[in-house]
């Protein structure tokens, strides 16, 4: 990293005397003047966050083929992005998650709800052609950006979705499909959740080992968040391309939690010039917000059981949305500046991107970082922490880009 970096100040900044490159240390900077070069630096470099809900949540709202089109385009008062806020955070290219719940994997009809979902997201693209695309390679979101376009590539979360049949990869890669989660929260046909006990394949298993086969002969990337320890091992094993996970923090700042990346996972993504993309939910980033947060659920279990109350009741329902209220964790998004820099600092920058679950976690989200106009609060916190322009770009997009290319190569 270099803390001091040749830009040009122009009028946004008021050390400025002239239109001349001058040489500024970003750390110097008050926090109002740091923030508008982030802002900047939001606005000229292309932004990819490596997974958002967005699909689901709309789902669930019940904007799907049959119902209206969400309104992506105006600011929405709900979730955490539209167009407006992304434009505004200068986000350019979040990929919309194709998640499939693990309940699908026993009652059947997860590769019916990817379907559903993906062409939700068409849908969108096709409605505002003006200012939404869909993006399926590098050059796609690299020319999205020159138009001035708003890029939705696709990447499917659990890949239940594929149901028991290998064909259903290459279905999925010709809808677009650019990623895969290999598992969500419980053991599939592929491999092992880290949200689930029973290790049914002890990592990956048999059928797990041919996916992992035919992404790479394809040129999908393989996101090994939410998998367990032994399963990324057999998934490192195996691949002969990079590995990714797109939405998985540092467990050095969560001890036990088995769904962000270890020290050791991190080394071994790095080793296979991959990359860890840093999710932004305070259970994630902070162990004092997560032990808050299961705090405040076992109080609510406890209560509802004593009043002989469920989550329906409408009664329940007020004494929990005013317990969470009065008895909400807060934490700063430096934290998740922390996060990438603890990655910089174990492995290098060229190995760490930025994977918000936005639509994902709820009302988790660090202060400062709740929704898609808010990336350049993240930028400054990197500043003040030494990034130089160089840095941020790889962080934003260059990584992802060389990663993503580099996966391809290996399909050709």
């Amino acid at each position: 990293m270099k803390k001091i970096l040749s830009i040009a100040l122009g009028a946004t900044l008021a050390l400025a005397c002239s239109e001349e490159p001058q040489e500024v240390d970003y750390t110097q900077l008050s926090d109002e003047e740091r923030l508008e070069v982030a802002k900047e630096i939001a606005q000229s470099t292309i932004i990819v966050d490596g997974h958002m809900d967005l699909p689901f949540r709309m789902y669930n709202l019940g904007n799907t083929m049959n119902g209206d089109v969400y309104d992506f385009i105006n600011r929405q008062e709900s979730g955490n992005i539209d167009y407006v806020r992304a434009k505004e955070g200068g986000m350019d290219a979040p990929f919309m998650a194709i998640y499939i719940p693990a309940g699908y994997q026993e009652r059947g009809g997860a590769k019916a709800l990817a379907d559903t979902l993906i062409m939700m997201v068409e849908r969108m693209a096709t409605t505002w052609p003006d200012k939404l695309a869909l993006a399926k390679s590098v050059e796609d979101i690299e020319n999205n950006f020159k138009n001035g376009l708003l890029s939705l590539p696709m990447g499917i979360e659990n890949a239940a979705a594929i149901e028991d049949d290998i064909n259903n990869v290459e279905y999925f890669y010709n809808k677009g499909i650019r990623y895969m989660t290999l598992t969500h929260g419980k053991d599939n046909l592929v491999g092992d959740s880290s949200y689930d006990d029973a290790e049914t394949h002890g990592g990956l298993s048999e059928f797990g080992k041919e996916v992992v086969a035919e992404m790479n002969r394809l040129g999908m990337i393989i996101d090994v968040s939410h998998i367990t320890d032994k399963t990324f091992f057999d998934v490192a094993e195996h691949s002969k391309a990079p590995i990714v996970a797109t939405h998985s923090s540092a467990r050095n700042f969560t001890p036990g939690f088995e769904r962000n990346v270890s020290d050791d996972i991190i080394k071994k993504i790095a080793e296979k010039d991959g990359l860890v993309m840093i999710t932004f939910g305070g259970s994630f980033v902070d162990q004092a917000f997560s032990d808050k947060n299961t705090a405040n659920r076992a109080h609510v279990t406890a209560w509802l059981e004593e009043q002989g109350l469920t989550r329906r009741d409408t009664a329940a329902q007020a004494y929990i949305e005013k317990y969470m209220a009065d008895n909400r964790p807060s934490v700063h998004v430096s934290k998740v500046a922390e996060h990438i820099d603890y990655v910089v600092k174990l492995v290098g920058v060229d190995y760490v991107g930025l994977g918000s679950d936005f639509d994902g976690v709820g009302d988790t989200l660090p202060e400062g970082l709740k929704d898609a106009s808010m990336y350049p609060n993240l930028i400054a916190e990197l500043l003040k922490l030494g990034y130089s322009k160089e840095d941020i770009e790889k962080i934003c997009s260059k990584n992802f880009f060389r990663v993503w290319k580099s996966i391809e190569a290996v399909a050709k």
